[in-house]
């Protein structure tokens, strides 16, 4: 590559994640950060602007979500690798982000060597899929229909996961940038699809789920 560093975009509403990320980069010598974003709007904005090799994504963007941004990386730069990095174990979003296209999933509390060794994985081609994900994605090809949190849409998932942090259906549609009508139908779609009525059934189901903080 001539001495050339890899180009890596990040992605996160958390200015100081970024900085302990760019800190963290720049220590490498062999990649830096090319470009920052807080949203998933700026995030596409420099995609279509830069050449990176690399986008680290956080999953939790607030707005657009991180899968929502993948999907459209995808569509518009799709031979740009995005490693997903998340708050969230890896049993709540990892397959959900790989069925999307993503080249690896992370935790936030992976060890500083596991993230530069996932980013220099998939600016390579290749991808970061640690163990217990990859039992996890053999699990979920031998299984039949799908049930439960697993049968919920991406989106079903983020708006389950608000309610279950008790934000009311208004403040979902405003975060997601949604209709509250609409969100009132996700909310109907994640009942039928759980068999939970309430609130506080949905909370309880979320947390066992792994779907909150």
């Amino acid at each position: 590559m001539s001495g050339r560093k890899l180009q890596v975009l990040l992605v996160d509403d958390h200015a100081v994640v970024r900085g302990g990320l760019r800190l963290l980069l720049a220590e490498t010598g062999d990649m830096e950060v090319g470009g920052e974003a807080e949203s998933a709007e700026q995030a596409i904005h420099l995609v279509r602007q830069g050449e990176f090799d690399v986008a680290l994504v956080d999953i939790g963007l607030p707005g657009k979500g991180g899968l929502d941004l993948l999907k459209q990386i995808r569509t518009e730069r799709p031979k740009l690798a995005v490693l997903m990095l998340s708050m969230y174990a890896e049993e709540v979003y990892a397959v959900r982000a790989l069925k999307a296209g993503a080249s690896g999933y992370l935790t936030k509390n992976s060890p500083p060597a596991t993230l530069l060794a996932a980013i220099r994985k998939v600016a390579g081609g290749g991808r970061h899929v640690s163990p217990a994900l990859l039992e996890q994605l053999a699990v979920e090809v031998g299984q039949g229909r799908k049930s439960g949190s697993d049968a919920l849409s991406d989106r079903e998932v983020e708006v389950l996961r608000r309610i279950a942090t008790g934000e009311g259906l208004n403040h979902i549609a405003e975060a997601l940038h949604l209709s509250p009508k609409t969100v009132t139908t996700y909310r109907a779609r994640i009942v039928e699809k759980t068999g939970l009525h309430s609130n506080a059934e949905l909370a309880r189901y979320a947390l066992e789920k792994g779907l909150l903080n």
